[in-house]
């Protein structure tokens, strides 16, 4: 492809691709659900690999850090050798953190594909836009809304059951 002009083609297997990579990061997140965590999930890939998955683990690792992001990345350092993830995409459930965007910035990722939108705490568009600022050294390349409506049903089911006091959040 010349001037980097991507056939619709590619933008319908890119899209395809995307929905397959989110539905792991979906699975990572009902995984969270079940064990009586906010239900978020992350998974990381390199040339259609996936080299880190993981879902929040706060309360089970009593690690304010310990966001599906954050994991996930680490997991994705090791499995590649190397701490600058170039060439990967990050998928995560809901739209990340100040934490974790900054995290995604720091690790070099190339692209990150979110799901649902985070009004309180999204540091990818919504409050802040770390990941695209052009301040920074590293800039990723951003697709959201992939899979909201399934993502915010996960968010939305835990937290209504958490407020009910249903003990069996999974």
């Amino acid at each position: 492809m010349s001037c980097g002009v991507r056939k619709e083609t590619d933008l319908d297997e890119t899209a395809r691709l995307d929905e397959q990579f989110m539905r792991i990061a979906l699975r990572e997140a009902q995984a969270a659900a079940a064990e009586g965590e906010a239900p978020v999930g992350t998974v990381i890939v390199k040339d259609g690999r996936v080299v880190g998955r993981a879902h929040n683990m706060r309360e089970t690792l009593s690690d304010p850090t310990a966001h599906a992001e954050m994991i996930a990345i680490t997991q994705a350092a090791e499995a590649l050798s190397a701490w600058r993830l170039e060439g990967t995409t990050a998928y995560v459930t809901i739209e990340p953190c100040p934490m974790c965007a900054g995290a995604l910035v720091l690790a070099r990722v190339s692209r990150l594909v979110y799901g649902a939108a985070d009004p309180k705490a999204g540091a990818c568009g919504t409050l802040y836009n770390i990941v695209r600022d052009e301040r920074l050294n590293h800039r990723l390349e951003v697709t959201t809304g992939v899979l909201a409506d399934e993502a915010r049903a996960i968010l939305q089911e835990f937290f209504r059951k958490m407020r009910i006091g249903d003990a069996d959040l999974g």
